[in-house]
């Protein structure tokens, strides 16, 4: 352990030499942003081509070849079908549950989740976490795609870089988008598609002062990727052309059926993944169990194996029947939900172009023998249908659009591939206001548009609102103790425990004093343990003051108990209904005092700020780099820049995973990555402070 501090030092020693070594260049701050952007780019390329043959090195473990097919599957006995997948989930289950939980699921969320709340930090083992997960998930048949894992892994090697190289902010969100456009380009061999995911789903966003880094990151990556493995998209296609005006009639139609297909595909798998996590077993266990269910679906359907392009080749070739395309639209919902709602590790983006491959081709086949002479072949339906489904899960028509143009590089069918996406997109995001990515955050409470929590609520714990003083009796606490208790005490409840005081039920008060005329009757015999009623409800802690208010409404009791924990149920203080609502109009007035002010510095013109007596402003900064995991003491911004530290507004504390309060900072307190600081000082002072984001801090020369 004596080795972690020199380590530490060593570390940080680097990172400053770094950051010197670009300040001596006197770069400006855009010049900065796009050599590193051709960095991590670089780096992308390489991690999309190093990940696409970890995904062929599993194959051949596997499936015993280095050369996977369909037509190779089909020939293989059902044995390997079905030990494959299993195999495969036994050993994702551990990396993901003891290295990193990040890499679990399909990984986009987790790169929106890292932008919005923690600045753009993102852990570096993330990336090795991922990489292995996935390939393995692929490799052995999880029916799951690439675009997911090589978002996470190009979004790990942008946030490596930014915090070696000390940048935080707006720019370390740049950089990890950087990562992300340079992970799809490399892995599609599809620069325009790659930087347009970056900024419409992972950015939100289409800045011109984001723009250029991010397409520098992603044409650097695809020149990496097509050096490696050549210049031709992902499938070939044969020619296709709009036969009639009437073809858009059909089209229109695929893009409604798209629409629905992609709400099933986002409520089933969110669904499945409810299902396995309310099973009573081991989390690491689980995506064995996954990888079982898949092999009894692939020993007679291999098609939903992998990432299925060369069952997407033979849609858009016309050669599937129009009711094994149907029910290939089926057997992949399933499969897809399975391998990754079991804690298996891949991307939804090429399951979602098989299902819309599937899906077009029936449309396609269906409309052709109804009307030949009116409408091109199942092929071109297939084509569309793949970027209407895409489009309508992830709610991206842009960036759908554009793939699959540089998947299949035909301009010919963009019309109708339009028409059929913006429907899709209209229709899922009428339906359903999150999409596929979304989805998951908002389940954990977290609205990304907003940067905030749906529920404030949700943010307050019980541990911060409970009283630690309470009435308690012992279950043989007689009548007549309990009648004076109703007069000497201010609480409406009295809790009873047994001899191990554990909390065993609640004695109202109303109901004492109901039966007060009949006390001389009742007291020679009466105790606590008759008068009591089971405890209605109780809570720790740890728990959200969401649930405490949810249970104040349907039982309308006016306080609850408080316990240690549930096992040794420990009354240790009381939570009533006016502290919760007190807690809450608080964290209202805070939020609405600090947003105001907040915004009324955002909207100001150049320096954001606001000009107080003396030549001093008040002034709101994200917290630069030099600033990370240092403390107020340390820094001694006081003292070296006469500056004061007002508020800080964290956005999220990736430790306790919870959202925190704005506050008043203490000395020791670090700064971390997302910070947002209100200072106050000389205008001198904070445009050096604001100046001095790429230099290293004077405590770590």
């Amino acid at each position: 352990m004596s080795g972690v501090p020199h380590t530490r030092k060593h570390l940080e020693s680097f990172q400053n030499s770094l950051v010197n070594q670009f300040y001596r260049l006197r770069l400006n701050e855009h010049t900065f942003m796009v050599l590193i952007a051709v960095l991590i780019g670089v780096l992308g390329g390489f991690g999309a081509i190093f990940f696409r043959f970890a995904i062929r090195f599993f194959e051949g473990m596997f499936f015993q070849t280095w050369d996977y097919s369909l037509s190779y599957a089909l020939k293989l006995p059902w044995y390997i079908k079905l030990g494959a997948p299993v195999i495969g989930g036994i050993m994702v289950g551990p990396i993901v549950y003891i290295f990193a939980r990040e890499a679990k699921g399909h990984g986009v969320p987790e790169v929106m989740e890292s932008i919005v709340l923690r600045g753009g930090a993102i852990r570096p083992r993330v990336m090795i976490a991922k990489v292995f997960a996935s390939a393995i998930s692929i490799g052995s048949g999880g029916s799951v795609g690439r675009e997911g894992p090589i978002v996470q892994i190009g979004s790990a090697i942008g946030s490596t870089f930014g915090q070696l190289l000390k940048v935080t902010g707006s720019h370390l969100r740049t950089l990890v988008a950087c990562g992300t456009a340079a992970g799809i380009a490399g892995t599609f061999n599809a620069p325009i598609a790659g930087a347009l995911f970056a900024m419409e789903i992972i950015l939100s966003d289409f800045g011109i002062s984001q723009f250029s880094p991010i397409v520098v990151a992603s044409v650097s990556a695809t020149v990496v990727s097509r050096h490696f493995l050549g210049d031709f998209p992902a499938f070939v296609i044969p020619q296709y052309q709009l036969v009639s005006v009437f073809e858009m009639i059909p089209y229109a139609l695929l893009g409604v059926l798209a629409a629905f297909v992609a709400l099933a595909f986002i409520n089933l798998l969110y669904k499945t993944e409810d299902i396995f996590e309310a099973l009573p077993i081991p989390g690491f266990v689980k995506p064995a169990i996954g990888g079982a269910l898949i092999g009894l679906m692939g020993i007679l359907f291999p098609y939903i194996f992998g990432v299925g392009y060369d069952t997407i080749s033979l849609a858009l070739e016309s050669r599937l029947a129009w009711y094994f395309l149907l029910l290939l639209v089926a057997l992949k919902l399933l499969a897809t939900s399975i391998t990754i709602g079991s804690g298996g590790s891949g991307g939804i983006f090429a399951p979602s172009l098989f299902l819309g491959a599937s899906l077009g081709g029936f449309v396609g086949t269906v409309v052709h023998v109804l009307f030949p002479t009116l409408t091109a072949s199942s092929g071109a339906y297939a084509l569309v249908g793949m970027g209407a489904v895409a489009a309508g899960a992830m709610h991206a028509p842009i960036t759908s659009i554009l793939i699959i143009f540089e998947l299949t590089n035909d301009y010919r069918i963009i019309l109708p591939l339009m028409i059929a996406c913006i429907i899709s997109v209209l229709i899922t995001t009428r339906l359903k206001k999150d999409s596929i990515y979304t989805l998951k955050l908002s389940r954990r409470g977290i609205n990304l548009f907003q940067g905030q929590e749906i529920n404030i609520l949700k943010g307050l714990r019980v541990a911060q609102v409970m009283k630690p003083e309470f009435e308690v009796v012992r279950i043989n606490t007689p009548f007549n103790k309990l009648m004076d208790l109703t007069v000497t005490s201010s609480h409406s409840n009295f809790f009873v425990i047994d001899n191990q005081e554990r909390l065993i039920g609640v004695v109202s008060v109303q109901d004492l004093r109901k039966i007060i005329f009949e006390k001389d009757t009742l007291e020679p015999f009466i105790i606590a343990l008759d008068l009591m009623l089971p405890a209605p409800r109780f809570f720790t802690p740890e728990d959200t003051l969401d649930v405490v208010t949810m249970l104040f409404s349907e039982m309308n009791i006016a306080e609850a108990p408080v316990v240690n924990n549930r096992e040794e149920r420990k009354i240790i203080g009381v939570i009533s209904k006016d502290e919760v609502m007190r807690a809450y109009n608080e964290e209202i007035f805070k939020r609405d005092t600090v947003t105001s002010v907040s915004s009324y510095i955002s909207s100001l013109e150049t320096f954001k700020s606001v000009e107080m007596s003396h030549g001093h402003l008040l002034c709101e900064i994200e917290a630069p780099g030099s600033f990370i995991n240092k403390n107020l003491k340390m820094l001694d911004l006081r003292n070296r820049m006469g500056i004061e530290v007002i508020l800080i507004k964290q956005k999220f504390n990736p430790e306790k995973k919870e959202w925190q309060n704005i506050f008043t900072p203490t000395p020791d307190y670090r700064f971390k990555f997302g910070d947002t600081l209100l200072i106050m000082g000389q205008k001198d002072a904070i445009d050096k402070l604001k100046n001095s984001r790429f230099k290293p801090s004077a405590s770590g020369r």
